[in-house]
Parts: C-alpha cells; sequence; structure tokens
C-alpha cells in the first residue's frame, strides 16, 4: 500500500550497497502517507498509534539508550504531526465546517499545551527524577486531545470532504511533514502563512541535528531522502 523511500542520516552508501534493501545500517525508511484512497482521517489516526506505540516504548525501554532513542523518535513524531495538522487540517475546518474556526482554534490550543510539555521532554535525560512524570503529564494532554479529534473532529470533517478531497488531503499532509520542525518551538506561530515561513527557516536546522540524535533502528522517517 505504502511506496518506500530511504533517507540516509549517515555516509552515502556506494553504488553496489545502494541497491539493497539496508533497514538497520544508519539508514531510515519510511513510508509516504500518500497511498492510493487513504483518507486524511486515516493516515491521521495511523500517527495517533504510532505516537502511542513509542510512548510505550519509552515507558518499556529495558536500558538509559534506549528510552533517549524512543523519547528521539517520539518527539520528532509529535512535533511534525502537531505541524502537518495545523498547517494542512485546520485551515479544511475553517472552511469547510460551520463551527470550524472555533473547532481549529480549540484544537490549536491543545497544541501548544502539547507544544509547552514536548519542549520540556525532548532534551530531558532519562536519568532525570522528572523524566517519567513530564512523560506521563504530556501523553495524558496527548492523549485526551487525540480522543476528541477522533471522536468529533475528524468525523465532522470526512463528512464534509468528497473522498477525492479528503485523499488529495493525505498527499498535501504527507508532502508538509517531510519539510517542518522535528523540535517543538511552542513560540513560533501557529497558523498559515507565519507558521509555514517559520517551520521552513527552523526546519532544515532541526533536520541537521537530528543527524547527530540517536533514534531506534526500525523506525520510519518522513525525511526528503
Amino acid at each position: 500500500m505504502f511506496s518506500t523511500l530511504r533517507f540516509v542520516r549517515a555516509a552515502p552508501l556506494s553504488s553496489a550497497a545502494s541497491k539493497a534493501y539496508l533497514p538497520f545500517n544508519n539508514t531510515r525508511t519510511f513510508s509516504a502517507t500518500a497511498a492510493a484512497m487513504v483518507s486524511i482521517s486515516d493516515s491521521i489516526k495511523h500517527d495517533h498509534k504510532e505516537l502511542e506505540q513509542y510512548y510505550n516504548n519509552i515507558k518499556n525501554a529495558k536500558t538509559l539508550d534506549e528510552k533517549t532513542q524512543w523519547r528521539n523518535q517520539f518527539t520528532w513524531e509529535l512535533a511534525r504531526h502537531s505541524i502537518g495538522e495545523e498547517l494542512v487540517v485546520y485551515p479544511a475546518f475553517e472552511r469547510l465546517l460551520p463551527n470550524g474556526k472555533e473547532m481549529a482554534d480549540k484544537d490549536r490550543k491543545e497544541h501548544l499545551v502539547v507544544k509547552n510539555d514536548l519542549q520540556t521532554f525532548q532534551n530531558l535525560d532519562p536519568e532525570n527524577e522528572n523524566f517519567n512524570k513530564v512523560l506521563e503529564a504530556l501523553w495524558t494532554n496527548l492523549s485526551a486531545h487525540i480522543k476528541e479529534e477522533e471522536i468529533d473532529d475528524l468525523p465532522a470533517l470526512e463528512k464534509a470532504l468528497d473522498p477525492k478531497d479528503s485523499e488529495s488531503m493525505t498527499k498535501s499532509f504527507g508532502r508538509t511533514k517531510m519539510f517542518i520542525p522535528t523540535r517543538s518551538h511552542p513560540h513560533a506561530p501557529d497558523k498559515p502563512p507565519f507558521e509555514t515561513v517559520v517551520g521552513l527557516l527552523t526546519a532544515p536546522i532541526d533536520h541537521i541535528r537530528d543527524l547527530f540524535r540517536k533514534f531506534p533502528d526500525d523506525t520510519k522517517s518522513q525525511l526528503p531522502p
């Protein structure tokens, strides 16, 4: 269902090696969100499930190094997902739904709370005595937002969308996530066009820093190849 691209975080592979599929050799593969007939709701729910899995992986990690890797992966995915929604999904609420502006504003406020939590968490050492406390506070706020979004917001949006428009939004959502920041920046604008401009300026710095962060070997990425 998904097309697969690769983003190499270390030295470029040789021409011979590049022909092989090497998912765990400093290479982060990713599944493009732009799959045939995938609705925007399905795409967002897929992200939500991944975030929950990463949260559980942090909690269940057996070593400090493993906790650090999953902390980085959780941060990376949540930062991109949140801004992707603010750039693609929330403007659609405002355009298509009678109460769309109120819905979008509510979700942006909830995002700001999560972004502030994430900014604290993203650099917190697993050995810090507040690590688990901050993680639980972050997940409590995020899971409440996810529940509201899946029960109320996304069904309302899908009713207002033609299936092809929903699929097109999925593609835009996936492309947008490739070129936006991968860390939390809660003081940045949360509406286009200003969020788009700031994101394009901030993203390259985040992506370069990601090269020097540890990630789990078997995670998937949506960074450009």
